[in-house]
């Protein structure tokens, strides 16, 4: 009854709301992303030079737009930001590796057959002499599935290799979540189980179709400056060794010590699969590595609520992109994220713009851009808990990952799959626009745990991220699916994610619209939405229950 009420309730302002709907500027979006993607903010990368043009650029678009500091308190007054600290590490110079197989040594390039990436488990060098190589399936330990590729395996001084996504991928059935990938699919969880279970290093093998991205992708994002949030003991969730090799490289290694790769890969998606030591095979591995503990900053901005202002509705995106890298074919060094996510930043300017010259809604409205996305969603992560405004009273979290650049789209999607109440809300939101959903077309990407409302989520709070469309107005789900296939094999995490003159974002306009709607429902309501029944974060929303 409850859930029928919010929904009646939700439907009665939409009609109220949308009346009062602002326009949205898609050339303001537009100039506002060829700003944050130029060279001059040298990929936006965390604790650089571009982090500093880019938090003076959001601070002053949010105080041009009429919106008060929401960061951090300082002599009793808000800042611009909220300070995330942050572990760096660079790897030093060229990384000396090889492969051993077959009593031979094969050098190996970075960012050609292999991408390691700078330790993060507290060392400063990494020295690695002739490591046993051991296949250990999907990498996964989870005891509620009765599954288990460890099988009690001493992996002291090993690599472990493993595969990327989980054991469903291949055929769309078994104990995960058939074509879509769980959490136990995703590279974070595997380094992390590899560190838990004593390994010395942990590879993956890079296979396009269960990573959902090609090589190139890879080498972009693993051979730059990583990130991690401050730990007290980083080699409980980092081996010594984190990397990524390529399919071919897997099966000539796989070749020499006399097994089969795609023989094993179908042995792996059983219950009782076994570790598969590769008999003759090891690795060397030496760099150096320089890290230090750094200062990220999320950038928030604040409406308050006119009646209940302790009570907040968060819209989020992520300013940061991966930085300067090693130059392309065409000799470019700077991976300028005007897509990813650039676009969502501008966007999200767009929509504080739009609020702050409406009426004042009753709960406040917090518009947030995070640092250190591309990292591993460190700066949600960090706001999650450290939040500036308690989790228990946040209504929802609206997050934009990449918005639409060229003409609207007759459908919307959310990253992943997740049964909720918010989603209900936004269903009936966008009907109001002719606007349908349409589920996540690639849920084996496990695009849910890859975006910034995952933090969020797992803590209880409601929360989702936007995905315009496939089915454009203009050229229907062909020329959508084109746009998008392109964009992934040649520009996410690439040099080429540039601005693009013709990009005129009247399909984000039109998106902030359905935005802004949803969130004067929730900042204009008493409800509280939840998450469905079977979601195993209604239990953690629902311990909160008696704070709101």
């Amino acid at each position: 009854m409850k859930r029928l009420v919010m929904g009646v309730l939700a439907l009665s302002v939409s009609t109220a709301v949308m009346a009062a709907t602002p326009k949205f500027d898609g050339g303001r979006i537009s100039a506002d992303v060829k700003e944050l993607a130029s060279d001059a903010y040298e990929g936006r990368s965390p604790a650089t030079a571009g982090e500093q043009k880019t938090i003076a650029f959001l601070s002053a678009r949010f105080a041009e737009a009429g919106l008060q500091p929401g960061g951090d308190l300082q002599d009793g007054k808000r800042l611009w930001t909220q300070a995330v600290p942050l572990l760096k590490g660079d790897i030093v110079g060229t990384p000396e590796l090889a492969l051993h197989q077959g009593g031979q040594a094969l050098p190996l390039e970075q960012g050609k057959q292999i991408a390691v990436r700078a330790a993060m488990n507290g060392a400063n060098q990494v020295d690695i002499s002739k490591a046993p190589l051991v296949f250990l399936g999907y990498g996964v330990k989870a005891p509620e599935k009765d599954w288990d590729d460890f099988k009690g395996v001493d992996l002291q001084g090993k690599i472990a290799v493993v595969l990327v996504n989980d054991p469903d991928f291949e055929t769309g059935k078994g104990d995960f979540d058939g074509k879509g990938m769980t959490w136990y699919g995703r590279w974070p969880y595997k380094y992390e189980e590899g560190a838990r279970q004593g390994a010395l290093g942990v590879l993956i093998v890079h296979e396009t179709a269960p990573a959902s991205y090609g090589w190139a992708t890879v080498a972009g994002s693993n051979t730059n400056t990583m990130f991690d949030v401050v730990r007290d003991n980083p080699a409980e969730s980092h081996p010594l060794l984190e990397g990524w090799i390529q399919r071919d490289l897997a099966v000539d290694l796989f070749k020499s010590a006399g097994l089969d790769f795609e023989a094993l890969k179908k042995q792996a998606q059983q219950r009782d699969f076994k570790p598969v030591p590769l008999a003759g095979a090891s690795l060397d591995a030496r760099y150096a590595v320089k890290t230090e503990v750094i200062t990220s900053h999320n950038v928030a901005a604040r409406l308050e609520g006119s009646s209940h202002p302790d009570e907040t509705v968060v819209y989020s995106a992520h300013w940061d992109h991966i930085g300067v890298g090693e130059p392309d074919a065409r000799g470019d060094r700077i991976f300028n994220g005007a897509l990813d996510n650039a676009s969502g930043t501008a966007s999200l300017v767009e929509l504080a713009r739009g609020f702050a010259k409406a009426p004042r809604t009753q709960r406040s409205l917090l518009f947030l851009a995070v640092t250190a996305e591309e990292k591993g969603l460190l700066g949600s992560e960090y706001y999650a808990t450290h939040p500036l405004y308690p989790l228990e009273k946040t209504v929802a979290v609206i997050n934009m990952d990449g918005m639409a650049p060229f003409g609207p789209s007759r459908d919307f999607g959310i990253y992943g799959a997740a049964r909720f109440e918010l989603l209900d809300q936004l269903k009936e939101v966008a009907k109001g626009w002719d606007i349908r959903y349409t589920p996540d077309p690639k849920p084996e990407a496990g695009l849910f745990f890859r975006s910034d409302h995952f933090p969020f989520a797992k803590r209880g709070v409601p929360a989702l991220s936007w995905s315009a469309g496939q089915d454009w107005v203009e050229g229907g789900v062909a020329a959508g699916k084109k746009a998008s296939d392109d964009y992934t094999a040649k520009r996410y995490h690439q040099q080429g994610d540039e601005w693009q003159p013709d990009w005129k974002f009247a399909g984000a306009a039109r998106d902030l619209e359905v935005l802004y709607t949803l969130g004067s429902q929730l900042a204009n309501a008493r409800t509280w939405p939840n998450w469905s029944a079977e979601e195993a974060f209604r239990a953690v929303r629902d311990a909160s229950a008696d704070q709101r």
